[in-house]
């Protein structure tokens, strides 16, 4: 059985003073089967991990390389021992804004493996590439660039994101939702064999939200969600770790 991930991506928002948002969601984190997840703004993730709880603290991206002259960047092991486990890469708005390719994802993911880290690796179409029916032929581009050959379901969680959807309000039918997911799940099997490829869990993300997680968790090899605005806070958050919960039943 894969265990359910919650996961919330703060992104380039969050003080100290947003570490009560996270005490909160902390309070009910432990009260089901899910595994949650929070990955705050770099600046925060010491914190966070002091007051988390049973919420494990990820990144939201780390260095290709160990150490070294790149100033500015943090490295895998830098969040590890700022106390992550967890760290997002191949995010879309770092493919789009920073012009970061499959293959430099991939040698993220390895350098985060090495550190004790498991990776939270992001695949999804632009809205052009959606409407000209090409979904499916970039998420398996994404998925054989981005992905290395040592993968497990331990250290690998996909997170697919309709680039189009984030942030828009606007949600692909659960139709459209489950084909790319048993689409990723069928890629990994055929790549890594059945036991490998069942065992990574797949999150959906884009404008999720408490009214839409129900149906959304129900659907076919959704294990969970990456969830952008709405984990910013408790009120919002909180519903929908309990849906997610609701969807093991």
């Amino acid at each position: 059985m894969r265990t359910k991930l919650a996961a919330g991506n703060w992104k380039m928002n969050g003080t100290r003073a947003s570490l009560e948002q996270l005490e909160r969601i902390a309070a009910v984190a432990g009260n089901g089967p899910s595994e949650v997840l929070i990955c705050p703004p770099a600046t925060l993730i010491h914190a966070a991990a002091e007051v988390a709880g049973p919420v494990g603290i990820g990144g939201q991206d780390c260095h290709a390389a160990g150490s070294g002259a790149h100033t500015g960047d943090i490295s895998a092991e830098m969040l590890k021992d700022a106390g992550a486990s967890y760290v997002i890469l191949g995010h879309s708005e770092r493919r789009a804004d920073h012009g970061e390719s499959d293959a430099l994802v991939r040698t993220k993911c390895r350098m985060a493996w090495s550190a004790g880290l498991k990776a939270v690796v992001c695949v999804g179409e632009t809205l052009e590439q959606y409407e000209h029916s090409n979904t499916l032929d970039i998420i398996g581009g994404q998925l054989a660039g981005s992905i290395p050959d040592e993968a497990t379901g331990h250290n690998l969680v996909v997170a697919y994101e309709p680039v189009w959807a984030i942030g828009t309000g606007k949600v692909p039918t659960v139709n459209e939702i489950g084909d790319v997911h048993d689409f990723i799940r069928a890629r990994l099997e055929r790549r890594f064999g059945a036991g490998v490829g069942r065992s990574v869990r797949l999150l959906y993300g884009g404008s999720v939200k408490a009214s839409n997680a129900t149906e959304i968790f129900h659907t076919s090899n959704v294990d969970g969600a990456l969830v952008g605005g709405a984990s910013l806070k408790a009120d919002d958050f909180v519903p929908i770790i309990e849906a997610l919960n609701a969807s093991n039943d």
